[in-house]
């Protein structure tokens, strides 16, 4: 499946759907998984990245496992808005994932969102230690969460 917009996504989504947020990074795959109710992102272990091939085959089971409808992934755009190296990979990833799945990848932009995240973990009071092996799915939740609440207005707007 290629990508969509998030307005596709809410179209193609039957009740009861569960997605999930991912945050691609160079070593690990951050992950988050809504509720059924699409309403609130949880976040899961990571994925220690070895190679496409073996990535790949980890996040279908991941995806099987948790019934997941569609992807929310975090694409990293440079803070002016420009497109830089770490955009083109996770672009890559996309299309090559889109051999594997017929499950449908939303882009959804994540600056700040490790940022937000790593706030939160302090706030929290979570070590150092503790951050560094969580951070990834508390950005993959951020993301999911803003793709969530996206996808709550709509329903809102097309009730309305």
């Amino acid at each position: 499946m290629a990508t969509m917009s998030i307005e596709e996504l809410a179209a193609a989504l039957k009740p009861g759907q569960p997605i999930a947020g991912l945050d691609l990074g160079t070593k690990t795959i951050g992950l988050s998984v809504s509720d059924l109710g699409r309403r609130l992102a949880t976040p899961r272990p990571v994925l220690k990245r070895v190679k496409f091939g073996l990535d790949a085959e980890a996040l279908l089971v991941f995806a099987d496992k948790e019934k997941i409808a569609g992807f929310v992934i975090g694409l990293p755009m440079n803070m002016d808005g420009s497109a830089g190296p770490r955009v083109q990979a996770t672009r890559a990833f996309v299309r090559s994932m889109g051999e594997k799945t017929d499950i449908p990848f939303v882009f959804w932009d994540e600056r700040l969102s490790t940022v937000a995240a790593e706030r939160t973990l302090i706030e929290m009071d979570v070590s150092r230690k503790k951050r560094a092996e969580r951070i990834d799915s508390a950005a993959a939740s951020f993301i999911l969460q803003g793709a969530l609440d996206r996808l709550s207005a709509l329903g809102r707007s097309e009730a309305g």
